[in-house]
């Protein structure tokens, strides 16, 4: 049985979808000032791996590792939502079929406390 990362086409599809997801998520007005002085090549870098790891791709993440990266973000709830709005819609739009969306939107949300700083 083929994973959703397998499925997909694999890194390069999930890095052109990566991609797309930081154009929109920079044209969202309450999102993009978390990204000032951000290197995002190197963001989307590492968010391609993130992104590959939901899929079930050749990549881990750590529950810690998030959590520390997130730690001093002051990302809130509404925020959070935003984004994974965002993700979605960029899924779809690349082809992804609404159960794989599905998966990766809980495995994403079972992430919610530690994501989001501000409560």
């Amino acid at each position: 049985m083929q994973t959703i990362y397998e499925r997909c086409g694999g890194f390069a599809v999930v890095r052109k979808v990566v991609s797309d997801f930081y154009d929109r998520v920079l044209d969202e007005d309450r999102l993009a000032g978390h990204f000032t002085d951000v290197d995002m090549a190197r963001l989307i870098d590492h968010q391609t791996k993130f992104i590959s790891y939901l899929l079930d791709g050749p990549a881990s993440f750590s529950d810690d590792h998030l959590e520390r990266v997130h730690s001093h973000l002051q990302i809130t709830l509404p925020e959070f939502d935003l984004m994974t709005t965002v993700l979605r819609e960029t899924l779809a739009d690349h082809g992804f079929g609404e159960a794989d969306i599905a998966v990766v939107d809980q495995r994403l949300r079972q992430r919610e406390s530690i994501i989001v700083t501000v409560r």
